[in-house]
């Protein structure tokens, strides 16, 4: 890990403190299945979120966040005005790449928030990233003060005893740059230390396409069936019934619906595209996952 890799986690855990989940009381549903591999989703899943999803789906924007980040970033701390109106640039450029990226047949696309926040920044006439000027730990102090998370309890024990178990583990989530940081920086590992295999491990930031993009699951898929691995023999865990379980189920994965915090758990009912899906099991603990799979 390089030192600016290295100073991005530590900023990561300064800004972080627990994010314990709320009780749902909704009733779980395990039964025994067989599987070669088990793909995540995380935020809501595997960590527990303030504002149960990512980026721009997270927590409300928030100029004293945003003048905050830019100390942390290296520039002088904004005038509350110019906070104000950076909150309000950074939601229009979101919207912007959305419609252009729309506009090229992408039905759902994802940002590059690095990409943003330089034309955020140039918005507002504002230095430019360069020495002493970190755009990376702009966006993740922005990203950690607006949208807290912390690990979901049982998740450093879970991961270990599925990797002692020989199973596949996969990625596939809306995420950012600063994603993966998170697992080193709770975890202390990497992801694929973690037993996540990079080849399976799909991001929504370096895909330009996020979830519930059918297309990603569909790519993730063939991946897993070049390894020999069949559709029936995956596992797909999230807490989003449009995000997660409708198009998992669409490429014939079978689905867990992790309904562990009241937060970030989306049963999507009033949604027509999930109107008939329903998940094979239902968790609210990821310990449950080492019954599951026997």
């Amino acid at each position: 890990m390089n030192k600016a890799v290295q100073e991005q986690v530590a900023l990561i855990r300064d800004l972080t403190t627990p994010v314990l989940p709320v009780p749902t009381g909704y009733p779980t549903r395990l039964s025994p299945v067989r599987a070669r591999a088990v793909v995540f989703d995380i935020y809501g899943t595997l960590l527990a979120s303030a504002a149960g999803d990512v980026g721009v789906d997270a927590a409300e924007d928030d100029a004293r966040a945003f003048a905050l980040a830019m100390a942390d970033g290296g520039w002088p701390v904004p005038e509350p005005a110019v906070s104000g109106r950076a909150v309000e640039l950074l939601r229009r450029e979101i919207a912007r790449e959305h419609t252009m990226r729309r506009r090229e047949g992408i039905e759902y696309p994802e940002v590059d928030i690095l990409a943003i926040w330089r034309r955020v920044l140039a918005g507002l006439a504002l230095a430019p990233p360069g020495p002493g000027r970190s755009l990376r730990r702009l966006a993740i102090s922005y990203e950690c003060r607006t949208n807290p998370v912390w690990p979901m309890p049982g998740l450093a024990e879970t991961l270990r005893i599925l990797r002692s178990r020989d199973l596949v583990l996969g990625i596939l989530s809306n995420a950012q740059f600063y994603t993966p940081l998170l697992f080193e920086a709770f975890l202390e590992r990497d992801p694929p230390a973690l037993g996540f295999a990079p080849e399976l491990s799909l991001w929504s930031y370096r895909e330009m396409e996020g979830k519930p993009s059918p297309g990603l699951f569909r790519r993730l898929d063939r991946r897993l069936q070049e390894q020999g691995i069949a559709s029936a023999g995956v596992l797909y865990v999230g807490n989003d019934m449009l995000k997660d379980i409708w198009p998992a189920a669409q490429v014939g994965w079978r689905t867990v619906l992790f309904a562990g915090d009241a937060r970030s758990l989306r049963l999507r009912e009033d949604n027509a595209l999930v109107a008939g899906t329903r998940p094979d099991m239902v968790i609210d603990r990821l310990e449950q996952l080492v019954q599951i799979l026997q």
